[in-house]
């Protein structure tokens, strides 16, 4: 997962191999850019890191992307391959000049093996999957002819129900930007 199946965008690889020495740990990929449903202009590329010193860590990602405290996300999610329950924070960063857009997670170093494992079993799908994410994505980016929330309930349902057989239990909380840690 510290390589990708597929080739990113020069930009991305820039970016990434910056943040990756900028925060001297490495950066695991997984979500689409490690299928066959990646769309190079359009998906997001979906990062893990991991660290002892979380509070550290995001204060450093927030100077690196440039911005406030308050736009990483608290969340809690339950892992489905071990039923373990982890802590984390995420941020979603675009660039829209660079066309360009990442959502990156920040989990404590004890949660490392169970959380690779769970995102690695998301990177080989059954091909009906698959075809329908690489359906369901050409018509959303491509056509453009499927608004937001449908693309995302399909999404949703081809990832988490026919995937998983349930639901995803992730719950993401917004810290306010007056109580900025």
């Amino acid at each position: 997962m510290e390589t990708t199946k597929n080739e990113m965008p020069s930009y991305a690889k820039q970016f990434f191999f910056k943040l990756g020495n900028y925060l001297d740990t490495k950066i695991y990929y997984y979500g689409s850019i490690q299928r066959a449903d990646y769309f190079p202009k359009s998906s997001d590329i979906d990062v893990d890191i991991f660290t002892d010193t979380e509070s550290s860590t995001i204060t450093k990602i927030q100077s690196f992307l440039g911005v406030q405290r308050h736009e990483f996300k608290k969340f809690v999610y339950k892992l489905h391959k071990t039923s373990k329950i982890v802590y984390g924070r995420k941020i979603k960063y675009d660039d829209p000049i660079n066309n360009f857009s990442t959502e990156i997670s920040i989990y404590n170093e004890k949660d490392k093996n169970e959380v690779l494992i769970e995102h690695n079993s998301k990177s080989v799908l059954p091909f009906y999957i698959s075809f329908m994410l690489i359906i369901l994505k050409t018509l959303y980016y491509n056509f453009e002819i499927l608004p937001k929330e449908t693309y995302f309930y399909f999404k949703k349902l081809f990832m988490n129900y026919m995937v998983e057989g349930e639901d995803v239990e992730f719950v993401m909380t917004d810290i306010p930007e007056h109580k900025e840690e």
